[in-house]
């Protein structure tokens, strides 16, 4: 079993991904002025812990191990939680694929001798930490409590030395002639920016995924959740600040590693390396998480009827030994194919229904269970609950008019799912 500890490093280490370093270059190409960068900041950040609010009743009221698939299926019953519970098992095998082939393009970036071994040198990290989920869930439990703890600690120091950098050069820096603002102050490139920042908090639902093995159950992790959630905030908001007061977000604009670019203009050079090292202690962290996740979902998938009979085992460490030997297959089939970013495409407009349906979900089990017993009220319900829905209805709406190809693919993903449930359901006996 899990302690409730747990619940808040699985939000803070999902979450905090190579989107905060990546994210300010790319809100620097639309917006200048560091008032409003801020507030999308602050705004999103709130918008998401409000979500989360909601969210929470539902993650309180489901006590099973499996995450957004658990709760879609308790809410609105069998093919709906199969429809997004494989789409979400495979979002998990493509993101591990494509962090293993990142992670090892930066590792050439140090060591570029290694770049003929990339696809090899890929496999065996990512099979490495497939062997560590074989170690038992406590293991890799307190791999990832570490790993939390790290990227916190990263995110703080970046923070604090952007700070003392304002501070040593009175928030004036030498910024190249050719920084300029080239963004657009139209309602796209503001919808972009906020669709950045959107992504770049997702994995707010992380501690679901193992309800049903923290020991103090579903109240326990949605209020884990809540102070993950709260932590991430606090810390994306307090660098943030630090790198407007620092540099000016001209200077940043287009550049892929932004967090790198300032640390260069505000200490002279060196930042790059130690961006680098981050991102790569991050995608490392992300190996051991994302492979908790997704054993877990195939797992909850296959003892429901809706997956690998042979996926239906745990070790006597607590591990769903067989869901992870079919997930790092999964994901080194990708790695081999190269096929993880089509997948991650694919599932992309899913993602974005699948928090409206989240939400709707509290309505749903109000509705259909009145009396039952509720560990967690959703804050200010129902207001709170109709306006995320309506707020991640128009993020999905955007993300589906910007991006029309992930709209069209998660359409054809929907068909096709359907007689493939109905096969299991008649193969099976689901009810």
């Amino acid at each position: 079993m899990l302690g409730k500890g747990f619940s808040i490093a699985a939000c803070i280490g999902l979450v905090i991904g190579l989107g905060i370093l990546r994210t300010p270059g790319e809100m620097a190409m639309a917006i200048s002025n560091p008032v409003i960068y801020m507030a999308m900041w602050v705004g999103v950040g709130v918008f998401v812990l409000l979500s989360l609010a909601v969210v929470a009743e539902l993650i309180a009221m489901t006590p099973k191990s499996g995450g957004v698939y658990s709760m879609i299926a308790h809410a609105y019953g069998p093919y709906p939680g199969f429809l997004i519970g494989w789409t979400d098992w495979i979002a998990n095998c493509a993101a591990l694929s494509l962090k293993s082939v990142v992670l090892v393009e930066y590792i050439v970036l140090l060591l570029p001798s290694l770049a003929p071994y990339s696809t090899l040198l890929a496999i065996t990290i990512t099979s490495g930490f497939a062997m560590l989920q074989l170690g038992g869930t406590r293991l890799s439990a307190n791999v990832q409590n570490g790993a939390s703890i790290g990227m916190g600690l990263i995110i703080t120091t970046l923070a604090l030395a952007l700070f003392y950098g304002f501070f040593i050069n009175g928030g004036s820096v030498n910024v190249p002639p050719s920084a300029s603002f080239t963004g657009s102050p139209g309602i796209a490139a503001v919808g972009l920016t906020v669709a950045a920042v959107v992504f770049t908090y997702d994995g707010w639902v992380a501690a679901s995924y193992f309800s049903g093995e923290v020991k103090s159950g579903g109240r326990a992790v949605a209020i884990g959740s809540l102070q993950g959630a709260a932590i991430i905030m606090l810390l994306y908001v307090l660098l943030n600040l630090a790198l407007v007061l620092s540099v000016p977000l001209p200077a940043l604009a287009g550049h892929k590693l932004a967090l790198s670019g300032a640390l260069d203009l505000v200490f002279g050079g060196g930042g790059g390396t130690f961006i680098l090292l981050a991102a790569m202690f991050i995608l490392l962290a992300h190996q051991n998480l994302q492979y908790m996740i997704a054993a877990r979902i195939l797992y909850a998938l296959s003892t429901d009827g809706l997956g690998s009979r042979h996926a239906t085992g745990v070790s006597d460490k607590g591990t769903p030994a067989a869901a992870v030997i079919f997930s790092w297959l999964t994901v080194v089939v990708l790695i081999v194919a190269g096929k993880f970013a089509f997948l991650l495409n694919l599932v992309t407009i899913l993602f974005m229904a699948m928090y409206v349906a989240l939400i709707v979900g509290v309505f749903q089990l109000r509705r259909q269970k009145p009396a039952a017993e509720c560990p967690f009220r959703a804050w200010g319900f129902p207001a709170t609950g109709i306006f995320c829905a309506l707020g991640w209805l128009v993020i999905g709406l955007f993300v589906a008019y910007s991006n029309p190809d992930s709209a069209m693919y998660g359409l054809i993903l929907v068909l096709i799912s359907a007689p493939i449930y109905f096969w299991l359901k008649s193969r099976r006996g689901i009810a």
